[in-house]
């Protein structure tokens, strides 16, 4: 149990309350063996003890992680299935960001949370009342990601994820170019620089710098180094969108 209370009391910040805390609290109460809900409210009193003291509600990387998980657990469910592929994929990402110790204790939560019927919108409205847009950009990529992992994108996931990237006020101009990420048709490298394949070659130039700056690792660095992977998995596409189009048209 201690190493499971000391990640979750280290690691999280706005999540520990709203409709987030909500889900944790289930998972926690339900399916965590060895960790109560009176641990999970002693963890939340002794936070709100710190950010009454800092007067300040700052994002963690546990709460990008959290919200990782809630909204994961959204897409997973939308298309009436819980697939293995899926899950598996959730796990080596958290693997891969967070060690296995850390992933162990999430992967956890992560299965009671999935069990939890959850208001996608009541979850946005509280990540976007915390987190920068930058952050939550990176958490629709990481969505289309799990989406794709059995192999497709099934059209209810698709639209899962398009409504949550509008209750987290992410555009459709930038969740059309997220979603070409995942796809090999031809106007994918239009799509990822948010262009025409009709824009002039000093409009993709214009594109494709813009992009950079929007979408530049650098952006989520306030989150430790086990987000930037993800970031720089998006970055590489937005190159190789640049590259394919200097390429085809000779510039």
């Amino acid at each position: 149990m201690g190493s499971f209370t000391k990640w979750l009391g280290a690691g999280l910040g706005f999540t520990f309350g709203g409709p987030i805390g909500a889900a944790i609290g289930f998972a926690v109460g339900s399916f965590v063996d060895g960790f109560s809900k009176e641990d999970l409210i002693r963890e939340q009193e002794e936070y709100q003890q710190r950010r009454n003291q800092s007067k300040t509600a700052n994002t963690h990387s546990g709460d990008f992680e959290m919200s990782l998980l809630v909204l994961a657990s959204i897409v997973i469910k939308s298309d009436g299935k819980i697939d293995q592929r899926e899950l598996d994929f959730v796990r080596t990402q958290f693997v891969g960001m967070y060690g296995k110790e850390r992933a162990n204790s999430a992967f956890k939560l992560f299965k009671g949370v999935v069990k939890k019927d959850i208001s996608a919108r009541q979850v946005c409205l509280q990540i976007r009342a915390h987190m920068p847009h930058a952050s939550r950009l990176q958490l629709v990529h990481f969505l289309f990601g799990i989406a794709k992992a059995d192999g497709f994108v099934t059209a209810s996931e698709t639209e899962e994820i398009r409504k949550i990237a509008g209750y987290l006020y992410i555009n459709n101009n930038d969740y059309t170019s997220i979603k070409a990420m995942f796809y090999n048709d031809a106007d994918a490298p239009y799509k990822i620089l948010e262009i025409d394949k009709s824009a002039s070659d000093n409009a993709v130039k214009t594109a494709y710098r813009k992009m950079v700056k929007k979408y530049h690792p650098d952006k989520l660095q306030g989150y430790g180094e086990e987000h930037l992977k993800g970031a720089k998995e998006k970055f590489q596409s937005i190159q190789n969108a640049y590259e394919k189009i200097k390429k085809e048209r000779g510039i």
